[in-house]
C-alpha cells in the first residue's frame, strides 16, 4: 500500500518546542492524511480533552497523491476534537496548501499547548519558528495573508489562517488557505485560535518521494478533456434540480423547495464567474472566483451548500447577497453552512427572511462575538431554546443541504455521521436524486438496501480522504483506478476505512456519545430497523458503541510498497 513519508513533527506552542519522531509503523497502515491524523489523535488526545483546552490536539497531514502530478489531488486533511460536536472530527481544505505541505518533509503535523502570546508558526524543512504578532489580533484572514506575503515572501497558498471567528473561538469557525478555500466544517479554526495561533506557513524543498503509477497521467487528461457541469457552475449546477426534487432546505427548514431558486440557480452563479478556478495540480478547475459589475464585489463561491444555508434556508433569492455572505465569512473565517444556518436560525426567531442588512450585520457580530453574536456563535445546538426555534443539528453540527426528508438514504447518513449532519462524510444523495447510473440508484424514499451501501460509501471516504483525493473525482476514479493509485486491493482499502470510522466511534464513545447521538429532528420510514442494521453492518453493539476488542481485531491494510 502506497503511503505518506516523513517523521511527525509536534510543535509544542505553549512551551515553543518543535520536535520530529519516526511513526513509520503508523504509516504502514494508514495510507496520510484522515487515517493518519485519526490515529494519532485517537493515541494522543486524552478522551476528556476539552476541545478548547491546550490538551486538545491538531494534525495537519497530506496523502501519497499530494506526491502526483495528477488531478483532484490539491487537497489535506486536518483532524482535532470538534468544539461544535465535542468528538473526534476530520475537515479537509482544498486549495494550493498541501504540495508547499509535503514539501516540509513531514509526514504530518501535530500543534498541541495554548501560546501565551498570539503567534504565527513557521514551519519549514529546516526547522519550526514562533513569531509574536500582537498586532494582528482581530485581523481578517486577507489581512493575515498581506502581512505574511509582506514580512516572509510567503503568498496565501503557504498558510493556514484564522479569521476574527477563530480568535474569539466560534464553535464553527474554519481555518482558511489560499485565502478562501476551508478547513470548514466542525470549528477547527477555534481550536487553533484557542491556541491563540493566528496562523501556520508551511514552506520547503524536501518532499519525500512516492512513486504514482503512470496513470495519474491518463486521469489529468480525462479530467482536462471532460465536459461537465461543474466546470462551469460548481456544486451550484444541482441547485434548481433539487429544488424540483424537494430537497432543498428553505426558510430555516420549514419547506422543502424555494420559489426565489432562479436568483440564486447554478445559472446565476455562472453568470458572475469571470475567470477559471482550481486546486494545485488540477485540470478540472470546478472552483467559482465570481465577480458583480454593478458593485465591485469578488469572491470564489458561492457554492451549493452555501447558497442553500444563506440563500433558500435564510429567505434570499439574490445571488450577489449569498456572494456577499460568502466574502464576509471567508475574510472572518466561519463555516457557511453552519454560519448560514445558524443565521437563519435567528432569522425564523425574528420572523426576519429575506432581511440581507440583518444577515450580514449578524455575521459580522457572530465572528466578534459582539450582542446576539455570542450567543449565535455557540451554534443551533446549544442555543435553540433560547430562540424558540426547533434544533436542526446532529451530534451539534448544523445540517447541510440534499435534504433527507426526501432522500431518506442521505438522512440516515447523516445521523450515522461521526462528524454530524455533513454531507460529505457519505455522500448518499447523488445515489437517490440520482447523479449516477441508474443500475447503481436507489429510489429516493425508505431505506431498503440502504444501509450495507451506506457502509460502503463512509469506509471509500476515508481512503479518499487520506489518499487525498477529491471527492469529485467519482466519475474518473473507479474501483480498479484505486487499486492501481494506491497499491492495494479495494476490499482491503475499505477494511481500513472501515478501521476508521470505527477509530473515531470509540473516541466518541469514550467521550459519551452512542445511539441515542445518532438521531435525526425529522422522521424517516424505518429509521430505527436502519439504523440497527448499520450497526450490525458494521460489526457494532445495538447501542451505537464499538465492542470491546472491535478495534484489536481490525489489522488494517499491511504495507506492500
Amino acid at each position: 500500500m502506497r503511503h505518506v513519508r516523513g517523521p511527525l513533527c509536534t510543535i509544542d506552542v505553549g512551551e515553543r518546542t518543535a520536535e520530529t519522531e519516526t511513526i513509520d509503523d503508523v504509516l504502514e497502515s494508514s495510507l496520510g492524511g484522515r487515517a493518519l491524523g485519526t490515529r494519532l489523535a485517537h493515541d494522543r488526545i486524552p478522551f476528556d480533552a476539552d476541545p478548547l483546552g491546550p490538551e486538545n490536539r491538531l494534525y495537519f497531514a497530506t496523502g501519497p497523491l499530494q506526491h502526483s502530478t495528477m488531478s483532484f489531488t490539491g487537497r489535506m486533511s486536518a483532524t482535532g476534537v470538534s468544539p461544535l460536536t465535542d468528538g473526534l472530527l476530520s475537515s479537509n481544505a482544498g486549495g494550493f496548501l498541501s504540495r508547499n505541505f509535503t514539501g516540509t518533509g513531514y509526514s504530518a503535523v501535530e500543534i498541541t499547548g495554548e501560546s501565551d502570546d498570539l503567534v504565527i508558526v513557521h514551519v519549514t524543512d529546516s526547522g519550526v519558528e514562533f513569531e509574536a504578532v500582537p498586532a494582528l489580533a482581530e485581523a481578517t484572514v486577507p489581512e493575515t495573508c498581506e502581512y505574511i506575503a509582506d514580512e516572509h515572501g510567503l503568498e496565501s497558498e503557504h498558510t493556514v489562517v484564522v479569521g476574527p471567528a477563530g480568535e474569539n473561538q466560534v464553535r464553527f469557525a474554519s481555518m482558511m488557505t489560499s485565502e478562501e478555500r476551508a478547513f470548514g466544517r466542525g470549528g477547527l479554526g477555534a481550536v487553533l485560535g484557542s491556541k491563540n495561533v493566528k496562523a501556520i506557513t508551511f514552506d520547503g524543498d524536501s518532499a519525500r518521494e512516492v512513486e504514482i503509477p503512470p496513470l495519474q497521467m491518463e486521469i489529468h487528461g480525462e479530467a482536462a478533456q471532460a465536459e461537465h457541469p461543474m466546470k462551469e457552475s460548481g456544486t451550484t449546477s444541482v441547485t434548481e434540480y433539487a429544488n424540483m426534487v424537494e430537497a432543498l432546505p428553505s426558510y430555516y427548514f420549514s419547506e422543502l423547495s424555494f420559489e426565489g431558486v432562479d436568483g440564486i440557480s447554478g445559472d446565476r452563479v455562472a453568470e458572475k464567474k469571470y475567470k477559471k478556478g482550481t486546486c494545485s495540480a488540477c485540470a478540472f478547475a470546478c472552483k467559482l472566483p465570481t465577480r458583480d459589475e454593478e458593485t465591485g464585489l469578488e469572491t470564489e463561491g458561492p457554492e451549493y451548500e452555501t447558497v442553500m444555508a444563506f440563500g433558500s434556508n435564510s429567505g434570499v433569492d439574490d445571488i450577489v447577497d449569498v456572494m456577499k455572505s460568502n466574502k464576509l465569512c471567508d475574510e472572518l473565517g466561519l463555516d457557511t453552512i453552519s454560519a448560514g444556518d445558524v443565521v437563519a436560525a435567528y432569522l425564523a426567531s425574528e420572523d426576519e427572511f429575506g432581511n440581507v442588512e440583518l444577515i450580514h450585520e449578524t455575521v459580522e457580530k457572530i465572528a466578534h462575538r459582539e450582542g446576539i453574536g455570542d450567543t449565535l456563535a455557540e451554534g443551533i445546538d446549544r442555543i435553540h431554546d433560547d430562540l424558540g426555534v426547533e434544533n436542526w443539528s446532529v451530534k451539534g453540527m448544523e445540517f447541510a443541504a440534499h435534504d433527507g426528508r426526501t432522500l431518506n438514504g442521505q438522512g440516515l447518513a447523516f445521523a450515522t455521521s461521526n462528524r454530524g449532519a455533513d454531507h460529505m462524510y457519505a455522500e448518499f444523495y447523488p445515489y437517490e436524486y440520482p447523479l449516477v447510473d441508474a443500475d447503481d440508484a436507489f429510489d429516493k424514499e425508505g431505506l431498503d438496501g440502504k444501509p450495507p451501501k451506506l457502509v460502503e460509501l463512509e469506509n471509500l471516504n476515508v481512503i479518499k480522504d487520506s489518499a487525498v483525493l477529491c471527492k469529485f473525482s467519482r466519475d474518473f476514479v473507479t474501483e480498479e483506478r484505486i487499486e492501481t493509485l494506491l497499491g492495494a486491493d479495494y476490499e482491503q482499502l475499505l477494511e481500513l476505512g472501515g478501521e476508521i470510522v470505527s477509530l473515531e466511534r470509540h473516541f466518541n464513545n469514550q467521550r459519551g456519545f452512542d445511539r441515542s447521538d445518532d438521531d435525526l429532528p425529522y422522521e424517516i420510514p424505518d429509521f430505527e430497523r436502519g439504523l440497527s442494521e448499520y450497526y450490525d453492518e458494521r460489526g457494532w453493539n445495538d447501542d451505537g458503541t464499538v465492542p470491546e476488542g472491535r478495534l484489536e481485531d481490525d489489522s488494517g491494510v499491511p504495507a506492500d510498497d
